[in-house]
């Protein structure tokens, strides 16, 4: 049992890797699309309303656009850790991830959500993703410093399974518009859920099973 559990852990570690690596250069590849600053290029096209209306949007969205590509980074090598020889990395890469995450993504994200696209559910969702996403890193930087590590460990993947939302909401997206066509503010509505609940379900069910 023990051995099945290993490869397992194994598999998933190997297929984090090649998949992080190909969607983290695809989230790079969006960040860069805001660089120089523009209030109209990419996703701010649809949002010259709060551009407009809420002069501070922009300074919300660009601290969370920027912040999320390192958070990525600094989180993949975070929780890599001894298994792939890069522990010396392990503390240093934390330590940006919290501090980004606390101070800055979180906070600005839950400032966007409020005007989320897709209407009241979309927002709730938003709103709760980054209400859930500071709390889960808090809770783990807590717990580090008790020097709780294997609580630590588990809170870490959470948040971790929370900032991917980044990158698994777009993933949806593509498929719900491929597979259904449905209304845009029907994705949103939809995606603003599919990009986060899956996530921390599939953590919880491996932390019960005990695979992380």
């Amino acid at each position: 049992m023990l051995s099945v559990k290993r490869n397992i852990s194994n598999l998933l570690k190997i297929l984090l890797i090649v998949g992080f690596g190909y969607f983290f250069w695809l989230m790079l590849h969006i960040t860069l699309e805001y660089i120089p600053l523009r209030p109209d290029a990419s996703f701010l096209m649809i949002k010259q309303t709060e551009v407009t209306d809420q002069p501070e949007y922009l300074w919300f969205f660009y601290t969370h656009v920027y912040a999320s590509i390192f958070i990525l980074l600094s989180g993949f090598l975070a929780i890599l850790r001894k298994d792939f020889g890069i522990k010396k990395f392990h503390r240093n890469a934390g330590k940006i991830y919290i501090f980004l995450i606390l101070i800055l993504a979180a906070p600005s994200g839950v400032y966007m959500g409020i005007f989320a696209n897709g209407g009241l559910y979309s927002k709730i969702s938003f709103v709760l993703l980054g209400g859930f996403w500071w709390f889960s890193t808090f809770k783990a930087y807590q717990l580090v410093r008790k020097r709780k590590f294997s609580a630590h460990k588990q809170w870490m993947w959470r948040s971790f399974a929370l900032t991917l939302s980044a990158i698994t909401l777009r993933m949806w997206k593509v498929i719900l518009v491929y597979a259904c066509h449905p209304d845009p503010m029907d994705v949103y509505r939809i995606i603003a859920w599919l990009g986060w609940i899956p996530n921390i379900l599939l953590v919880e069910y491996l932390i019960a099973k005990k695979y992380l």
